[in-house]
């Protein structure tokens, strides 16, 4: 968990491409409601820093602004950290405890990988949603709490609510205005900028001088895809910071990655043996990766491949896998 009273200047979203632009717009709009709003996007997009932008814009500035990753609450221990226990609740409560909710009162609460909130809480969310009242373990009375909700995700949640994981009635309580980050491959011209802004902080932390990325340098970065977005891109403007502490950095010099994964002058990220492919071989090999990536998770492995849950079902049992 995160507390912030106020929200730094250092988290201010860098950029000004058109796709960022118009998901700002809207952001700007939707800050001075306290409608509930859900943000989605790929993993290390920033969806983090678009909700300081809106609280940091909304009439709850100066209040708490509080993030809490729900894939990191234990399942024992998710409903006393969200709503907070009474001393004696429950083996082990030594002493009353204050949860996220009451913390966040009057300010904002970001629940961050939402998809991943243990089932027996969706239903108390959506109480505190619709009425503002939640009830601390081992409390008699209900209490009620100013907060507003932003959810934030990096999968289809609609995806989970068709496997049964995700409560329907929450995911439409939460969903009244979705905003998704863009990924940095999609943010037309805001690399340079972000490499400049990253490359001058990451200096003045590590007490370094800032590299000189040359243009064909720059030229490829632009090309490669950046598949960890803002967040892989900060890890490698400190790595090669420290590697070429004041120092030029031409094409040669960066990783292997932005080499092998850029982007052919097509637009493919494949090529085509000279000797051909057995499709249905490839396509079941893809598959069965994508179980394994997934976890056995066929909802994210349908994700993974661009299929719909129930094309990629479909394949499954034509392939027998």
């Amino acid at each position: 968990m995160q507390i912030e009273m106020n929200v730094s200047k250092t988290d201010l979203i860098i950029g000004n491409s058109p796709e960022l632009m118009e998901v700002l717009r809207a952001a700007d709009l939707v800050a001075v409601t306290d409608v509930a709003i859900m943000i989605s996007g790929e993993t290390g997009t920033g969806k983090d820093l678009l909700a300081k932008h809106i609280h940091r814009n909304s009439r709850r500035h100066d209040k708490p602004f509080i993030t809490v990753n729900c894939a990191a609450l234990p399942e024992s221990l998710a409903e006393s950290l969200l709503f907070g226990h009474l001393q004696g609740a429950f083996t082990g409560a030594s002493s009353p405890r204050k949860g996220f909710i009451a913390e966040a009162d009057g300010g904002t609460l970001l629940l961050d990988e939402i998809g991943e909130m243990p089932a027996a809480i969706q239903a108390k969310l959506l109480r505190f949603l619709e009425s503002g009242e939640y009830q601390p373990l081992g409390m008699v009375d209900a209490q009620h709490a100013d907060v507003r909700i932003i959810a934030a995700t990096n999968s289809n949640l609609i995806d989970d609510v068709e496997a049964g994981s995700f409560r329907r009635d929450l995911y439409f309580r939460l969903n009244v205005v979705p905003l998704e980050v863009p990924a940095l491959k999609n943010r037309t011209g805001d690399l340079a900028q972000l490499l400049q802004a990253l490359n001058l902080k990451m200096s003045q932390e590590h007490n370094l001088d800032v590299p000189r990325y040359s243009s064909a340098a720059i030229a490829a970065m632009e090309k490669y895809d950046w598949p960890g977005n803002i967040r892989e891109l900060r890890n490698f403007v400190e790595r090669m910071l420290i590697l070429f502490n004041g120092r030029e950095i031409d094409v040669m010099n960066l990783p292997h990655e932005i080499h092998s994964r850029t982007k052919r002058a097509d637009g493919s990220l494949f090529n085509l043996p000279s000797g051909g492919v057995d499709l249905e071989s490839l396509e079941i090999t893809l598959m069965n990766q994508a179980l394994q990536a997934s976890n056995g998770n066929k909802s994210r492995a349908a994700r993974l491949l661009g299929l719909t849950r129930d094309t990629f079902l479909y394949r499954l049992k034509k392939y027998a896998i």
